[in-house]
């Protein structure tokens, strides 16, 4: 008789997730290093020659400045954020002056990482440049929780969203001028958790002055974006100008990357590692503007702390977990065009992004996103990751060895068989018949489809409950149209998809009526916190009634009743079935939604509609699955119970086997 080989499930999967992280490793990483911290190729000294300007020529080329900044101001948009503690940016540029003299941020020195220095430093202590100190905020960066996000609303409640503009020359670049624009946000809540974080974009000009800067426009934007950037050109179309002259920055949520449009974009980083920046669903801001005048000594005298050189949050080891070094302690502070030079002209986005919350997209951008911080933690503490990653393989090492994964016999099927066995004779049962299997999984993959495109352009809460009835009843339906050609095929008849379904239609008001009266009691389970252990117990063992109601003909309590019975005996056994179906159809679904999207290039609604095709056609295997532990549990109830020895007797011993 045929049997299942289980490589034919592990190979696939394995090949899937190696071809997804080979295409990340081909990816060309983003160019124009600039590492947090890197310190700058001319260093800003904070003093200025003596007798540089006269006092009436820097006013006049301060307010230039100031006039230039306001000119080209950018449009700030943000992922919307409606609630605290909820989805989306909860971060804006802030006002650096409220972290002045405020006791909640402290400041440590350079000797050790708990070096208290002071708490509440002031602007002019900052100012004497402190490199290698830091500002430590309230909160574990690595465990951030809510923590920053409340932190941050008490202490920038009241000041605007502020933008810091600075106007840079480089001597080796004459006849060319930038115009910088700096973000400072309190929290950077990505892969590379850490307090504070210093973003810019800045705009270029083929002219050598301020004056001159105020009669043309500028030819070049660039953004940065993690250790890179990218560049535009000021006529090309994905740089959006509001009202011709405002540059639009779409910022990414949590890293505050600046991008040039509305996307999910894919990233490779040293140092923050893989993931993706998510741009959709913005709301735009605009900032206050405050020009950081160009010569370095009033630059001091009126926002001193722009000569501090230190980190604007906690310091970590690896760095990557420390906090932001401001802008002075960057090379394109005074090396404006030696950054940009290494900027590139494109990013890369996630086919499929655009459709938000789509699925595939969330798949892929949590897995390499999840995967990213386990390297990056890894990194940090080789030991103990190693130590529970050891834990984690051999408690599944445990579990595979401990159930017998030996060819059963398909047939019959009342039998007992562990759970390995169990897993392989209903895959060679599907594999072997998957025309009809295939073909019972259809009509949960149509529904899906369907459903699939209403939640794609159809947004609401009407169509969203219609859609997942609608596709609870096609997998109800499923299920038991797999259990009758199931039976059909143990009793020694041919099956076919027509016939299955028919008599599925015909049990409907059974089913129905069951279904209804299972999730009615599971919700009321799950309505307080106490019973939602019971929950999961009846979950499991009520599991089985679409089998009692249609091999049985019995329906209602007595369905789950029965149902409790057959699971009794075998209860971890189908809790495990349950975990391992849900976690195969995300799986596999999420897998080769995430090689079409990197590989085939479909177009982003058919990408992000492919886990749930993939899931209505493994239904009918999961089925097969807790069809077998039903007739498991059959075989367990019908086996005669030992004799009862007669009272005063003593019980016979065992037969030798």
């Amino acid at each position: 008789m045929p049997l299942l080989r289980t490589r034919a499930v592990r190979r696939p999967l394995a090949l899937a997730g190696c071809l997804v992280v080979f295409w990340m490793l081909l990816l060309p990483p983003a160019a124009g290093a600039d590492p947090a911290g890197t310190p700058p190729a001319r260093a800003w000294t904070g003093q200025t020659p003596a007798g540089r300007h006269p006092a009436g020529e820097a006013r006049t080329e301060q307010d230039q400045e100031q006039q230039l900044a306001e000119r080209f101001a950018p449009v700030v948009r943000l992922v919307h954020h409606p609630e605290e503690c909820g989805p989306g940016e909860p971060y804006r540029p802030s006002d650096v002056d409220a972290l002045m003299d405020n006791d909640s941020v402290a400041l440590r020195g350079p000797w050790t990482f708990d070096d208290l220095v002071t708490v509440g430093p002031g602007a002019e202590e900052l100012s004497r440049g402190l490199r290698d100190w830091s500002l430590d905020f309230p909160g574990d960066p690595l465990k951030p929780g809510c923590a920053y996000e409340k932190w941050a609303n008490r202490v920038f409640a009241g000041t605007p969203s502020t933008v810091y503009a600075h106007v840079a020359t480089q001597p080796d670049e004459p006849g060319r001028l930038a115009l910088q624009y700096w973000f400072f946000y309190p929290f950077n809540d990505f892969n590379n958790k850490h307090e504070g974080d210093w973003e810019r974009i800045q705009l270029e000009f083929d002219v050598g002055t301020v004056a001159e800067a105020l009669q043309t426009e500028p030819v070049l934007a660039v953004y940065s974006a993690h250790e890179g950037s990218e560049r535009s050109d000021w006529d090309d179309p994905k740089l959006s100008l509001a009202n011709g002259t405002h540059p639009e920055v779409y910022v990414a949520s949590g890293s505050h990357a600046s991008h040039f449009t509305s996307d999910l974009f894919l990233l490779r980083s040293t140092t923050q590692g893989f993931g993706c920046d998510n741009t959709l669903g913005t709301s735009a801001i605009t900032p206050v503007v405050r020009t950081i005048p160009s010569d370095a000594e009033r630059a001091v005298a009126q926002y001193p702390w722009i000569g501090y050189l230190g980190r604007w949050g906690q310091r970590e080891s690896p760095a990557f977990y420390s906090g932001a070094t401001g802008p002075a302690s960057k090379g394109q502070w005074t090396e404006p065009f030696t950054w940009s030079a290494g900027s590139g002209d494109r990013s890369y986005p996630v086919p499929g992004g655009s459709v938000y919350g789509a699925k595939t997209t969330d798949f892929f951008c949590d897995v390499v996103g999840q995967g990213s911080v386990l390297l990056l933690r890894f990194t940090d503490a080789p030991g103990p990751t190693l130590l529970v990653l050891a834990v984690l393989l051999g408690a599944a090492g445990w579990l595979v060895r401990r159930t017998s994964w030996k060819a059963a016999r398909a047939w019959p099927a009342t039998a007992e068989r562990p759970l390995g066995q169990t897993l392989a004779v209903a895959w060679w049962v599907y594999w072997t018949r998957w025309r009809l299997f295939g073909g019972i999984g259809a009509g949960v993959a149509a529904v899906s489809l369907v459903t699939g495109a209403i939640g794609q352009f159809a947004q609401g809460l009407t169509s969203t409950v219609v859609a997942s009835v609608a596709l609870m009843i096609a997998i109800l339906f499923a299920q038991a149209a797999t259990a009758t050609a199931f039976g059909e095929l143990d009793a020694g008849r041919t099956a076919t998809v027509r016939r299955s379904y028919a008599a599925a239609t015909a049990r409907a008001g059974a089913l129905l009526g069951t279904a209804v009266l299972w999730t009615v009691a599971l919700v009321l389970l799950l309505a307080t916190l106490w019973l939602a252990l019971l929950a999961l117990l009846f979950f499991t063992a009520w599991s089985l009634f679409v089998m009692v109601v249609q091999l049985e003909g019995v329906s209602g309590v007595a369905a789950l009743r029965r149902s409790w019975h057959l699971v009794r005996g075998q209860f971890v056994k189908v809790l495990l079935l349950l975990v391992l179906g849900a976690a195969l159809s995300t799986l596999v679904g999420g897998l080769l939604g995430s090689l079409v999207l990197v590989v085939a290039q479909a177009p982003f609604v058919l990408v992000n509609l492919v886990p749930g095709v993939v899931a209505g056609l493994l239904v009918p295997f999961t089925t097969l699955a807790m069809t077998y532990a039903y007739f498991d549990g059959v075989a367990r109830t019908a086996r005669p119970a030992p004799p009862t020895p007669p009272a005063g007797a003593e019980a016979p011993e065992p037969a030798a086997p």
